[in-house]
């Protein structure tokens, strides 16, 4: 029951957060009051967080602990803006490369090893920590969940696959 009454408080405490944060963005928008930076920075990170749950927070939490979820989810609200668009720039950056390095057709290209380098840069900073057991097997998760396969597949076909194969190479793991 104490585990209850504890997830219910911070269930309360986020939906504080995120009304308060609704408020304000109404005001704003009606030109009742100005918004920080930072205030419009955490209504952004909590609009993510939320339609991350809503999209995979069950299936999220059937492969993985829940106090895993929670530390992730808390690393994403306390982050940064600074380390906020250094993820994006970090995730732009492992699409030209590979991009790039796709047009050689070998995953163990220079080109093809940055961007797999440039991807574990992007975990390390999203998870806090790097494990290449970790790595290989979300590059694995590329291929094998439709979504994401769509997202490294969007410009060029194959590109999820040949990901996984330059982070297999990086990270030491056969196929």
């Amino acid at each position: 029951m104490r585990e209850h009454r504890l997830r219910l408080l911070e269930e309360k405490y986020r939906i504080e957060r995120l009304l308060n944060n609704v408020e304000k963005t109404i005001a704003y928008k009606e030109e009742k009051i100005e918004m920080t930076d930072n205030e419009k920075f955490e209504g952004l990170k909590e609009k993510l967080l939320k339609e991350n749950e809503e999209k995979y927070g069950e299936e999220i939490r059937e492969k993985y602990d829940e106090d895993i979820v929670k530390k992730s989810n808390e690393r994403f609200k306390n982050m940064t803006q600074e380390d906020f668009n250094k993820l994006n720039e970090l995730a732009q950056e492992v699409k030209y490369y590979l991009g790039e390095a796709f047009k050689h057709k070998d995953p163990s290209s220079e080109l093809a090893q940055k961007a797999a380098g440039l991807h574990k840069e992007w975990i390390t900073l999203s998870w806090g920590t790097y494990d290449k057991e970790a790595h290989a097997n979300l590059a694995q998760m590329y291929v094998d969940d439709e979504r994401f396969k769509a997202y490294y597949d969007d410009e060029v076909k194959g590109a999820a696959e040949f990901l996984r194969d330059a982070i297999f190479i990086y990270t030491g793991r056969k196929k």
